[in-house]
């Protein structure tokens, strides 16, 4: 909208990353530009810029104080990260209608710079929910004398980093629940349900390898199902407001009386979703995987594994650990699948390091500049020393051992 004679005015922001979407963490900081295009000279008193952080929740509820009586209930709530001002032309006041408080800008396109520092503390990752949001803002305000002000606010993203390569976030989630049917005064056989995920911080766009067994020992067809769901908690007053949305889901195969399914890391996606809030004392967002089986005519069977949706993603050298040792633990300790064949012994040490090649790499160094004398130290010595020990006793494998101790379906 052009009042006056100013055409427009817009705010830019300095990004940080090569998508050149404003995106910040606590402790940046935020710059940018207000640009104003006039079409011919005009008298400013000023023109200021206000950049807010908040978090802020609000719902209603209906109540009935008797009979014939009902009522509203607002619930609303409010937290403040940040709150900054600034001048970039003219004065504090603007009720000052003097000549003498007037800045005059000719026709043109005209910047001017901006500048502030997010607070180092945390601050809650951007977020649009049901009954509440987290927003960031910055709001440019040109005032002219005799005239309305002209407004115009820009949000940026602020992102509270989880870095998903923590240990209580690469530990594997598991657990095993079981259901029995009773109808009337017949009871059929047990419905088993155990899952286990390799571990517990995700990041958006990876997929989670589920591994479970499904043991219907019952006389009904049953479905097994995954799902990622997302709750929003909002408080405000003492109350809370929970709502629950469906992230992403999959079906496995229908399983008649006396079958048993069993998972060996199947995948399901996660979309593009916020990551977790877990450090607003108003807003919390968190993340589940459930897994259930589907049972008609019944209440269903299901396990909940706790999820975190983080920003930094997993280190290639945590991927590679995880993985290996979670596979180790599902395949053998977990779901108790048989022992692999008797493995071949490793090699021998003198069948790979020869004795002269030992004896040449104890030998000591000559003719090495400062850098390579500061290594001569004792940690350089004690690193030669062992370069070549042998390896610690190969342990076979006891083939004796029974992989699968777990009973299977009565019969009937």
């Amino acid at each position: 909208m052009v009042l006056g004679k100013v055409k427009s005015l817009t705010i830019s922001f300095d990004c940080l990353n090569d998508s050149n979407v404003p995106v910040y963490s606590s402790g940046d900081t935020v710059s940018g530009r207000v640009n104003l295009e006039v079409t011919g000279e005009i008298r400013v008193k000023s023109l200021k810029i206000h950049a807010r952080g908040h978090a802020k929740v609000r719902w209603t509820e209906s109540r009935n104080a008797g009979s014939n009586t009902a009522y509203t209930q607002n619930y609303t709530e409010e937290v403040e990260y940040f709150n900054h001002k600034d001048i970039l032309i003219g004065h504090e006041r603007d009720d000052d209608n003097s000549e003498e408080g007037f800045n005059t800008i000719h026709s043109g396109r005209h910047e001017y710079a901006f500048s502030f520092e997010l607070p180092q503390t945390p601050l809650a990752t951007s977020f649009e929910g049901r009954h509440g949001s987290v927003r960031y803002w910055v709001k440019a305000e040109l005032h002219r004398p005799w005239l309305l002000p002209v407004k115009l606010k820009k949000e940026f993203t602020v992102f509270e980093h989880i870095d998903i390569n923590t240990p209580s976030l690469l530990s594997p989630q598991a657990g095993t629940k079981e259901k029995t049917l009773c109808c009337w005064f017949c009871t059929s056989g047990p419905i088993s349900l155990s899952a286990k995920i390799e571990r517990k911080g995700y990041t958006p766009g990876e997929s989670i390898q589920i591994f479970a067994e499904i043991e219907n020992c019952s006389s009904r067809m049953v479905v097994p199902k995954a799902a990622i769901y997302q709750t929003q908690a909002f408080y405000a007053k003492g109350k809370m407001k929970e709502v629950k949305q469906l992230v992403a889901n999959l079906r496995g195969e229908s399983l008649s009386s006396g079958k048993t399914e069993t998972w060996n890391g199947k995948l399901l996606k996660i979309p593009p979703v916020s990551p977790s809030i877990l450090d607003c004392s108003i807003i919390r967002v968190e993340y589940s995987l459930m897994v259930y089986v589907d049972i008609p005519g019944a209440m269903d069977l299901f396990l909940n594994l706790p999820l975190v949706i983080g920003t930094i993603p997993l280190h290639p050298f945590g991927s590679r650990t995880s993985s290996v040792s979670s596979q180790c633990s599902m395949n053998m300790n977990w779901l108790g699948l048989s022992l692999p064949e008797r493995p071949e012994a490793p090699p021998s040490y003198a069948e790979v390091v020869t004795e002269e090649q030992r004896r040449n790499n104890l030998a000591p160094v000559s003719a090495c500049d400062d850098f390579e004398r500061a290594l001569q130290g004792p940690l350089f010595a004690y690193i030669q020393e062992f370069r070549f020990l042998p390896p610690p006793l190969y342990s076979e494998p006891n083939p004796d051992q029974s992989a699968d101790d777990r009973p299977s379906c009565p019969s009937r």
